[in-house]
């Protein structure tokens, strides 16, 4: 029914059409029986539905944070999954249909959940919470209600709770389980199990199950044995008459096998096991053996989904428990690995058909073919795999053992694949066969973070986390192309953030540029580089303050060449690729983190090349903007893609697709891209100054949009002279020169280098088309630059107050304050230094001191008068409160909040 569903186009920019990896630390379902194979899985913070026959997947999304446990009713009708993180969620799915049936909202607020189980007639479930104090809770979750039937506290004594299960033969009973301890219904667990409870060792629980034929429960170890539980009545009844209070005892340990049992599963008449060597093994309700599946490269077990009974079919296991003459066989079940490997295991013939294979560690690297529809994904565990992502099929992979693969990168031409490992060593693969190249190169002193060829591939560079740029060259040999290392160079002192090959504009030769946290945008002169030396050609700071995250080179929009930067402070910036000057200073798309990487997108509009679009990946979202980038918000839309943090980002060479790696969480995402949507989503939020005005308090409409033409207007007339009696110029613009006092008189207090930036991004606004610069700004302009350069979430005390922690000291009542003579001291003397008369200027003016307030005044104050009031005014220790509320005169704003 799922599949048959008619895929629409999707109303969205992004939609997710597949996912590569799974979470192998959940249970991996079947959801049908037969020669189906019909998989239900966790990728992140998504349920996949996978239909491995019909190379099809489902994915069910409505989670925010990732899924941390999820559960399947016993007619795989219902999936129910909860998840860890803000606003932690429940949902139960219709798997036939993929509808979300019910969402239960702050069922664990604190901490999320960390188990999950459903009752075998679907009608309750339980959960438990993630917390350090954990809450236990059961729901009927087809009543609307959102309030728990009960609940209970569990003593942190009792251990962490990570698995709970109903009762088959009870919905109203259930048992859960710590590494140590088991906890059965709403009533507190049994004592600890030692050695010398049983005169054996126990070891480390892992899965409990209730027992078929009677009120026993029984509990896997680590040590190959099972615990075997039974009920303890209390004296006192419940109030409840639903809730039977009881808690268990432990009766006694049954060695079972010198393997640890890492799943355990009461099935019809069976008690199935799976074990750290990989074998499925199955017990009678005696406990005694009947068979064991295994192969050779099935790893540690994670979980076992046996199919469906058909319609009239007798139990599995209840012909060969009665007739010991027949063998036993068991039903055909699915196996999942803790190394990411899933298995179809056919018991009549024994018969193991491997369905998955995907990452087990960290997937960081992604890269996509210059002109094939080929992905390669890298990992920690030092998996390599290429898939074809248009057919969505697997083609060839190859692991590297003793390193991980942090980054890579397809060549051009596309014939070569670099890879960049955590042992600072690089390869250089066939694209095809991933069969090196040439020899493995290790000139890095760490981990390799970044790997890139030039345009003509006829150079390589490598970023490492020991802040250093390697450089290696294709030379001819003997009369074949080989690899050479030329040269390297420790050029930042901070993290790499991006390198980046160009091409200069006056010729066809490679340019290479890096961009550090160190602030600094470094450009090396290849041509003059030599083996063991790598020359700088230029060195430029890029930012003041802001920490710069990422680089691309801007596409050829107008006469002027650029490259982009985007910065931890939500903006990007636009700098001329021959001078380095910065052109323009604009606003980022702001959803809940700074932009962490951007590539632009391939242009394939032949028509209008001018179309143009750009891919961003957040902390934990991936986007798409229009460009030119303006400031415009609806240029820009994003969705979630790994709430854990996203590491990577790559597009297809067509624009069709975005491909997302989630590192820790092992998968990687596809997004198909419908740019119609996004232009669409520009169009609604209105043109020209339309969506500027939705930036400002208030809109079009509002008291602070009249505040900012009230002076605009006043420094026109300040600008013609406020006493003149000559006939005024009524006009739309206001010199430059009064750009800094409108800003400062709107809340925004720019330095002096900001200053400049927004001076000159108007002076040379045409520069590059008439060879002149302009003298004046007109209104709407001036809206734009305001909105472009101010802090994207207006003053904060938070800011103020992480400066006093890194400048100040501890006084007697353990608050944070600056000594008054050392902030005046700072002030003269860092960053944007004041002279004494203007920092006495700025202080009597903020503290409404100055005497008349006239401008003659002004230019005669002494000084020296500045450091008298400054000991009657402000007190000799300063905390952050006092120097925003007295000093500032700014009011003390609420805690930020998370946009």
């Amino acid at each position: 029914m799922l599949f048959q569903k008619d895929r629409q186009t999707s109303p969205h920019p992004l939609s997710l059409s597949r996912v590569f990896g799974y979470n192998s630390s959940l249970a991996v379902h079947s959801l049908m029986d037969g020669e189906d194979r019909v998989l239900l899985y966790i990728s992140s913070h998504t349920v996949v539905i996978h239909d491995i026959l019909g190379n099809r997947q489902y994915p069910l999304q409505g989670h925010t944070n990732v899924i941390s446990c999820l559960c399947v009713s016993e007619d795989r009708r219902w999936v129910a999954t909860g998840d860890r993180g803000p606003d932690a969620l429940i949902i139960v799915w219709d798997s036939y249909s993929g509808i979300p049936v019910r969402t239960i909202f702050e069922s664990h607020p604190e901490d999320g959940v960390g188990a999950i189980a459903i009752s075998r007639d679907a009608k309750y479930l339980a959960t438990i919470s993630a917390g350090a104090v954990q809450r236990v809770c059961v729901w009927r979750w087809t009543l609307p209600t959102e309030k728990p039937l009960c609940s209970t506290d569990l003593k942190p004594e009792f251990g962490y709770q990570d698995y709970v299960i109903f009762n088959p033969q009870n919905p109203y009973e259930f048992i859960s389980n710590s590494k140590t301890q088991g906890d059965a219904g709403l009533q507190y667990s049994t004592p600890l199990l030692s050695r010398q409870t049983f005169k054996s060792v126990v070891g480390r629980f892992s899965q409990s199950v209730f027992h078929f034929n009677d009120s026993q429960a029984l509990t896997g170890t680590s040590a190959g044995k099972l615990v075997v539980w039974a009920a303890v009545r209390p004296q006192s009844p419940a109030k409840e008459p639903w809730v039977k209070l009881h808690s268990m005892k432990a009766i006694k340990v049954v060695p079972l096998q010198e393997e640890s049992i890492t799943v355990l599963v009461a099935f019809e008449s069976c008690i199935v096991t799976g074990d750290v060597k990989g074998q499925v093994k199955f017990y009678n309700g005696e406990l005694k053996f009947l068979t064991c599946y295994r192969h050779s490269k099935v790893g540690p077990i994670r979980s076992i989904s046996f199919s469906q009974a058909t319609p009239g079919a007798s139990p599995a296991c209840s012909a060969s428990l009665t007739d010991s003459s027949q063998p036993f066989v068991a039903r055909n079940f699915i196996l999942s690995t803790s190394d990411a490997t899933v298995f179809h295991v056919a018991t009549d013939k024994t018969n193991f058909e491997k369905l998955l294979e995907e990452a087990k560690e960290a997937v960081n690297a992604i890269t996509c073919h210059p002109w094939q529809t080929l992905l390669a994904a890298g990992s920690h565990c030092g998996l390599l795999k290429v898939w074809d992502y248009q057919q969505n099929q697997y083609l060839v992979s190859r692991i590297f053992v003793g390193a991980g693969i942090q980054c890579l990168s397809y060549d051009p031409e596309g014939y070569l694949l670099a890879a960049g490992f955590t042992d600072g060593s690089v390869c250089i693969l066939d694209a095809i066969s991933l069969l090196s190249s040439c020899k493995e190169f290790k000139f890095s002193r760490g981990p390799v973070t970044h790997v890139s060829f030039s345009h003509d591939s006829e150079y390589l560079a490598t970023a490492d986390e020991k802040y250093m740029v390697t450089v290696y060259k294709r030379v001819l040999q003997k009369g074949s192309r080989c690899w050479q290392h030329l040269a390297g160079l420790q050029s930042h002192y901070k993290p790499i953030r991006s390198i980046l090959f160009g091409v200069h504009l006056d010729s066809n030769k490679p340019r290479l540029l890096s961009l550090g946290e160190d602030r600094q945008l470094v450009e090396y002169d290849l041509d003059r580089s030599s083996k063991g030396r790598l020359v700088v050609l230029h060195r430029i700071r890029v930012e003041q303050f802001a920490v710069p995250l990422c680089l691309a080179w801007y596409p050829q929009l107008s006469t002027e060449s650029f490259i982009l930067t985007a910065n931890n402070c939500y903006k990007m910036k636009l700098y001329n690729t021959t001078t380095k000057i910065c052109r323009k200073t604009l606003l980022g798309p702001t959803y809940g983190s700074p932009l962490e990487k951007i590539q632009i997108l391939p242009a394939t509009n032949a028509a209008d090349p001018w179309i143009r679009y750009l891919a961003y990946v957040t902390k934990d979202k991936v986007g798409l903007q229009i460009l030119p980038i303006d400031g415009n918000p609806h240029k820009s839309s994003a969705f979630i893609c790994h709430p854990d943090g996203v590491s990577d980002l790559a597009s297809s060479y067509d624009r069709r697709c975005v491909f997302t790696a989630g590192g820790g969480d092992c998968t990687v995402m596809k997004w198909e891209v419908n740019l119609n949507a996004l232009d669409a989503a520009a169009s609604l939020g209105g043109e020209d100054l339309v969506p500027f005005y939705n930036l400002l308090d208030g809109g079009r409409e509002g008291e602070f949009f009249r505040e900012l033409e009230d002076y605009f207007y006043y420094a026109q007339l300040h600008s013609q002279g406020i006493d003149t009696l000559e006939t005024r110029q009524v006009s739309t613009h206001i010199p430059l020169e009064e750009i800094p006092s409108v800003m400062r008189a709107m809340g925004f207090y720019p330095s002096e280098k900001k200053i400049e930036d927004m001076i000159n991004e108007v002076k040379f606004s045409k520069y590059a088309d008439t060879g002149e610069q302009v003298t004046q700004i007109s209104f709407g302009d001036f809206l734009k630059l305001y909105i472009n350069h101010r802090p994207a979430f207006g003053l904060s005390i938070k800011k103020i107050q992480q400066a006093f922690q890194v400048l100040g000291y501890d006084n007697e009542n353990g608050d944070k304050v600056i000594d008054r003579g050392d902030l005046l001291l700072l002030l003269q003397c860092r960053g944007e230094r004041m002279t004494e008369d203007e920092l006495a200027r700025c202080l009597t003016t903020l503290m409404g001191k100055h005497p008349g307030g006239g401008g003659s005044e002004l230019d005669t104050y002494d000084p020296s008068g500045a450091a008298a009031l400054s000991e009657e005014e402000i007190p000799e220790e300063i905390t952050a409160e006092i120097f925003a509320a007295d000093i500032l005169g700014l009011p003390i704003a609420e805690p930020e909040k998370n946009y």
